[in-house]
């Protein structure tokens, strides 16, 4: 009992982490001067992001075994698979997409990343069985999701932000069935670090090139955007991490489940940071009732021997 409390608890910590991106990204862009038609401008942000927080993971985790943390030669094809869709993929659709739409829009499409995960894990890498409870409790996850998406006008997409978000979720999908598989035999801690330094450092490039110079920024707001890039490196490098450890030792369904947490929070957050909206109503609270709900069905296990 102490072990799934700690368990949930773990995972509900790196959604909201999670959820935090979405507004933080988007002054971040305003510290940096980047406009959402700057698309290779919001690639290079991202790389950097990615590749300090690849250097983050692998410095504290060499810290903690007292021993730099290196990948063997067998191990550097699976960093780059990994990271193609864990940080170049995913990420150059989501900070493109969340430049074309609101942080709440961003949030509730990117939900879309659980149902992916789980799917893909019963249907593609056949590691689970796709039953009934798990069905049920993907249905109603998305539902509480998409009710905080509701207005007056109803929802709204777009193709370039909301389309590009929903590659994300995808991409997002892949790679954690990529990381439950590495890490059974492989370091998480290395996977993480190395991928997302491999990852930071090819979007790094492809944005300079194509920016034709780097990022830019006011002087008086200076502290502010490196700040800003730290919290978000922070977000990736601990978040991610810790994710993985999960993932090692549970089903992806029992994990992947909470990802309907992220987009709650990063709706809610978006609301208070960045004003996206001043009203929390009755939906935001029934969304987290049925995101909750979602989180029981998948996780509820009558026969404790029953891990399906």
């Amino acid at each position: 009992m102490i072990n799934t409390i700690k368990t949930m608890l773990a995972a509900a910590f790196c959604c909201i982490l999670w959820g935090s991106a979405f507004p933080m990204i988007k002054i971040g862009y305003k510290y940096w001067n980047i406009s959402g038609s700057d698309t290779m401008g919001i690639i290079e942000y991202a790389g950097i992001r990615f590749f300090l927080a690849g250097f983050l993971v692998i410095l504290f985790g060499s810290a903690l075994k007292k021993s730099i943390i290196i990948p063997n030669v067998k191990e550097i094809p699976l960093v780059i698979v990994l990271s193609l869709f864990q940080t170049i993929g995913q990420y150059i659709f989501f900070y493109v997409g969340l430049a074309h739409t609101s942080g709440v829009n961003g949030a509730v499409i990117n939900s879309l990343n659980t149902v992916f995960a789980i799917l893909i894990a019963c249907l593609i890498f056949r590691m689970e069985k796709l039953n009934f409870k798990k069905t049920i409790g993907c249905v109603i996850g998305v539902i509480g999701v998409l009710l905080i998406s509701f207005s007056g006008e109803g929802i709204t997409l777009n193709l370039l932000g909301d389309g590009l978000i929903i590659l994300t979720a995808l991409s997002y999908g892949v790679s954690s069935n990529l990381i439950k598989t590495f890490s059974r035999k492989h370091d998480t801690v290395m996977l993480s670090g190395y991928q997302f330094m491999f990852g930071g450092l090819t979007m790094m490039i492809v944005g300079v090139i194509g920016r034709n110079g780097t990022l830019s920024y006011d002087v008086e707001s200076v502290g502010s955007a490196i700040l800003v890039l730290i919290y978000l490196a922070l977000v990736s490098s601990v978040a991610y991490t810790l994710w993985g450890i999960l993932l090692k030792s549970n089903d992806v369904s029992r994990i992947a489940v909470y990802g309907f947490v992220t987009p709650v929070a990063g709706v809610i957050l978006s609301m208070l940071i960045l004003g996206e909206s001043s009203i929390v109503g009755w939906k935001y609270i029934a969304a987290l009732i049925l995101v909750s709900l979602s989180i029981v069905i998948v996780n509820y296990t009558p026969n404790h021997g029953d891990r399906t």
